[in-house]
């Protein structure tokens, strides 16, 4: 130990020399190398993440104890920390920059030093003294930075989808449904191309974008089960190196018990430890699913818009004041935080492919560039649905008078009109509404095209909208 102007610190040894740790501290010497080292971003490890990382520690831990690789009482207190930083505790020592050394290796060493740290602390013994304690040797025995990262990517990804996304999709479309029952009796004009088009109910829009949401789950459930295959065990190149010969099948079902998904080892350690493609995979179901958030967000704003000189067709709730120098101007600013969002994850998915074709042999070096975005794309993803199907999505009201007027003073319904006088006579008849202001119904008869029966019968709004039942898929 050794005291620097009231502060007290213990010396740390690692291959490339002793550095001083502040004692309070509970991250080590090669932790304090790669705070000084990549200053980068200011951004750290994602809280699911660490877990993701910690859970692994926790599962070999336990594994290596039982197998007898580490001795029982160590194996006891590591788990204890494990347990500690899973309830929520040391977070803040977990310090590493996101942008940081190839594949994660000084995360990794943060990680295996805070838990080494905490275990010597439960046993009565002083922080720094490896050699009761070691992160090599204990917390990190029998697992690589190789076979560790891409196994927390994959836990942390399947974890931030149960506890994140799934629940906000599935509240999303729960909510839709509902919306698409309220307004199934509205009807409204349809566009295409930003111009009228056939009449369309209201509900139906609304049921649309649920039916949208609901097979994107199923894009991303599918893809979500290339993570259940696991590298873990494959260590340093993906031979099991220094492994126990139980431990791969041991560690996987320790997993698979610890986040209750159905975990194995993969049929070829280092094809798992060197391809990301299920990471690419499940990134580009999300990319998928921003797409048509991004288009359902834009529905809303135009739907929306006015509320004097747009469509205003529905209302969203006024949550917060719009303009800064505009009285009582209220913006649809859940919509708009929502496209942002799907922006940044579709960017995130472009660098998460990018990232994935630049490794080289047995390493792919880019993996903590990987388990940021796609992690954090999942999150956000998530509680970006969550805030809109809450502050936005439950609170629509429509505006049925306007929707009406706009289907009923529609060019388009001449569609309707083609298979009884025929295409050229209704082109007509619409450029006459166009040009003179005179209803379709007033032209039609005017030129004597239909009787006043057969024309109520074939501009039936009703009628016109009406739409088969949907098949939802299963969830």
């Amino acid at each position: 130990m050794s005291e620097q102007i009231g502060r007290t610190y213990r010396i740390e040894r690692d291959s490339m020399g002793d550095r001083q740790i502040l004692d309070n501290v509970y991250y080590g010497i090669q932790t304090l190398r790669a705070i000084e080292n990549f200053p980068i971003s200011g951004i750290k490890p994602l809280p699911t993440y660490i877990d993701a990382c910690v859970l692994i520690k926790k599962a070999a831990a336990i594994a290596n104890g039982e197998l007898g690789c580490i001795p029982p009482e160590i194996s006891q207190v590591i788990v204890q920390a494990t347990d500690e930083v899973l309830s929520g505790k040391f977070r803040d020592q977990f310090v590493v920059d996101v942008y940081q050394a190839g594949a994660g290796t000084s995360h990794h060493m943060n990680i295996n030093e805070v838990l080494a740290n905490r275990a010597l602390e439960l046993l009565g013994d002083e922080k720094g003294n490896y050699k009761r304690v070691s992160p090599n040797d204990h917390v990190n025995y029998g697992q690589s930075t190789n076979d560790v990262i891409p196994t927390a990517i994959r836990i942390g990804a399947l974890v931030a989808l149960e506890r994140t996304l799934y629940p906000a999709l599935a509240d999303a479309i729960a909510t839709l449904d509902n919306k698409a029952e309220e307004f199934q009796d509205v009807v409204k004009s349809g566009r295409t191309h930003l111009q009228d088009a056939v009449p369309v109910r209201l509900g139906e829009n609304f049921r649309a974008w649920g039916q949208i949401l609901a097979e994107h789950m199923i894009r991303i459930e599918r893809a979500s089960e290339d993570l259940m295959a696991l590298g873990l065990g494959g260590s340093a190149a993906g031979t099991g190196l220094n492994t126990h010969p139980e431990y791969c099948d041991r560690v996987a079902q320790l997993l698979s018990e610890l986040i209750d998904q159905p975990l194995r080892p993969a049929p070829h350690l280092m094809a798992a430890m060197q391809s990301m493609a299920p990471f690419v995979s499940v990134s580009g179901s999300l990319r998928n699913l921003a797409q048509d958030c991004v288009k359902i967000s834009h529905d809303l704003r135009l739907m929306d818009s006015g509320p004097k000189t747009g469509l205003k067709e529905i209302q969203l709730p006024p949550v917060q004041p719009g303009s800064s120098i505009m009285p009582g101007k209220y913006n649809p600013v859940m919509a708009e935080m929502t496209s942002m969002v799907c922006f940044q994850v579709m960017g995130y998915d472009s660098a998460i492919a990018l990232a994935a074709q630049a490794g080289q042999l047995e390493l792919n070096v880019m993996m903590p560039l990987i388990a940021y975005n796609l992690i954090h794309s999942i999150e956000i993803l998530g509680n970006t649905l969550s805030a809109l199907t809450q502050r936005c999505l439950e609170g629509i009201t429509a505006n049925r008078d306007r929707c009406l007027a706009y289907a009923e003073g529609s060019l388009a319904l001449v569609t309707a009109l083609n298979p009884h006088i025929g295409y050229l006579n209704a082109a007509a008849v619409a450029k006459e509404s166009l040009e003179t202001g005179k209803s379709l119904r007033q032209i039609v008869l005017e030129r004597e095209l239909m009787s006043s029966e057969e024309l109520a019968k074939v501009l039936d709004l009703e009628e016109m909208s009406a739409m088969s039942g949907v098949q939802r898929p299963e969830l």
